[in-house]
C-alpha cells in the first residue's frame, strides 16, 4: 500500500517569519561567510560558492533554529526551563544558547551516543540524561519528562520557529553572492531545506533548489514517490541520517524542491576529503552533503553558479584520520604492495632498497609466514608504501618485477 504524504494541521511558516528570524538573531550569531571556491570550481571544472556554516560557535547551522526558538520563550517558559532529544548538534547548539539566556535545558541522549558527544554537551551547561538504545527511545523518554517536569520541548527540526531560524542562512547567502542560481542543500529532518528554499525562492523564484540524502536515508524521496520508507545502517552523514522526515517540513519544502539526489558512502568520504586538501576547512559527513552531490553528478551543475552549504564541521577526529588515508588509498598514494619471496636473510633489505631507490616511503612491513599460498620455505610480504601517486606506485611495482618479486598492489 503507497505512504501517503504527511499531513500537517499546523501553521505554515513564511519568508516574513524568517526575516523576522533574522532580525531576531542579529547580534546574537556571527554572520558566516560565503565565499566563490576558487579550488573546488577548479577540481570541478563548475562555479561554486561556499556558505560555511561549520564556524558557528558549535560547528553547525543548528545554532539559527535553536536560538530562534529559545528567543521566543516567555517569561514564564524560561523559567520552567527546556527539554530535547539530540545526539548531535542540535543537542550543544540547544545546550549553548539556554546557557547564555539563561534558560536551564535537560538534553536526552541514546546511552549509545559517543561519550565527546556527551561531554561536550554537558560542557555547555546542560543537563543530560542517557536513556534507550535509540533515538526513538530517547525522544519518548524526552516527551515523558516534558510532562513530568512541565518543561517547553524544542524539536530538532518540525518546529516553525525552527525552521525559520535555519532559514535565514538562504538570506544571508542570496545577500553575499546575488547571482547564484542553484542551492544545494542536505536533508535530513527537513528543517534547512523547508527555512532555506522557503527563503531562496521568495527572494529569487528562478533558483534551483536540490536537495541531498544519504542513500541509507532517502526518507524526502521515499515519500515523494509514495513509497514505504527504508532505512538504516551505518552511514558516514550521521547528520542527516533521519528515519522519518518531518510532516511539516516535507510539506513545506517539496514544492520548492526542483530535486533530490541519493549519495553513497564512498562519495561523501571524497567530499570530506576535498573539502581538507582544497579548501583547508572540515566537514562532517552531512556537512559535505552538497559538494559529494556535484562530485556524484557534475553534469546537473554545468554552466551554473552553484551555492553549496557546508552545514556542519563536527566529525570525529579518528573518523576524519580515516577518511583522509582511505582517500589517499583511492588516490593510488598509498599501496599494500604483496608478494611471496624466499625466506632468508637480506630479502626485506633488498626490497626495501628497491622502494626507497625509486622514492616510496615505506609505512607498515608484514611478514606472513603461514599463510599456505607461500612455499615452506617462503613468506608472504604485505608492504604498506606511501607513494607520490598512482603512476609513482606503478613504477615500484615494476621495479619489484624487474627484481624477480611478483608484487601487486592489494
Amino acid at each position: 500500500m503507497a505512504i501517503e504524504a504527511p499531513r500537517v494541521n499546523t501553521p505554515a511558516v513564511a519568508y516574513a517569519d524568517i526575516l523576522e528570524a533574522a532580525k531576531r538573531l542579529d547580534g546574537h550569531l556571527e554572520r558566516t561567510p560565503t565565499h566563490h571556491s576558487r579550488p573546488l570550481s577548479r577540481e570541478t571544472g563548475l562555479d561554486l560558492w561556499v556558505k560555511y556554516e561549520n564556524q558557528h560557535e558549535t560547528g553547525a547551522f543548528k545554532e539559527r533554529g535553536a536560538l530562534n526558538r529559545l528567543l521566543q520563550l516567555n517569561a514564564d517558559e524560561k523559567a520552567r526551563g527546556v527539554i530535547t532529544a539530540s545526539a548531535g548538534n542540535h543537542a550543544q547548539a540547544l545546550a549553548h544558547h539556554a546557557r547564555a539566556l539563561g534558560v536551564p535545558a535537560t538534553i536526552v541522549m541514546p546511552k549509545a551516543t559517543p561519550n565527546v558527544k556527551v561531554e561536550q554537551t554537558r560542557a555547555r551547561g546542560a543537563e543530560i540524561v542517557l536513556e534507550g538504545d535509540t533515538f526513538d527511545d530517547a525522544f519518548a523518554h524526552a516527551m515523558k519528562l516534558r510532562a513530568e517536569r512541565n518543561l517547553v520541548f524544542v524539536p530538532p527540526f518540525n518546529d516553525a520557529a525552527v525552521i525559520a531560524g535555519q532559514g535565514t542562512a538562504a538570506i544571508e547567502m542570496l545577500e553575499d553572492a546575488p547571482d547564484l542560481d542553484t542551492l544545494v542543500i542536505p536533508i535530513g529532518g527537513g528543517g534547512l531545506m523547508a527555512g532555506m528554499a522557503i527563503a531562496a525562492k521568495a527572494i529569487k523564484p528562478s533558483i534551483r533548489i536540490i536537495g541531498v540524502e544519504a542513500a541509507m536515508y532517502p526518507s524526502f524521496t521515499a515519500f515523494g514517490r509514495g513509497e514505504k520508507v527504508t532505512t538504516g545502517g551505518q552511514t558516514i552523514a550521521e547528520g542527516i541520517a533521519v528515519k522519518q522526515i518531518g510532516d511539516l517540513t516535507y510539506a513545506l519544502s517539496e514544492p520548492l524542491v526542483d530535486e533530490v539526489i541519493l549519495i553513497d558512502e564512498p562519495t561523501f568520504e571524497r567530499a570530506i576529503a576535498l573539502y581538507i586538501s582544497a579548501e583547508k576547512t572540515v566537514a562532517e559527513g552531512a556537512g559535505a552533503a552538497g559538494l559529494a552531490a556535484v562530485l556524484a553528478h557534475p553534469e546537473k551543475f554545468a554552466n551554473r553558479k552553484v551555492g553549496l552549504v557546508l552545514s556542519g564541521g563536527n566529525i570525529d577526529t579518528r573518523l576524519l584520520a580515516s577518511v583522509l588515508e582511505r582517500s589517499m588509498v583511492r588516490e593510488g598514494r598509498i599501496v599494500i604492495l604483496r608478494f611471496v619471496a624466499d625466506d632468508r636473510p637480506g630479502i626485506l633489505a633488498t626490497v626495501t632498497r628497491i622502494i626507497g631507490d625509486k622514492g616510496g616511503n615505506i609505512l607498515q612491513v608484514a611478514h606472513h609466514r603461514m599463510r599456505l599460498d607461500a612455499p615452506a620455505k617462503g613468506v608472504e610480504f604485505d608492504i604498506e608504501i606511501e607513494t607520490r601517486g598512482g603512476t609513482h606506485g606503478k613504477e615500484i611495482i615494476t621495479a619489484l618485477q624487474s627484481a624477480g618479486y611478483d608484487a601487486r598492489s592489494v
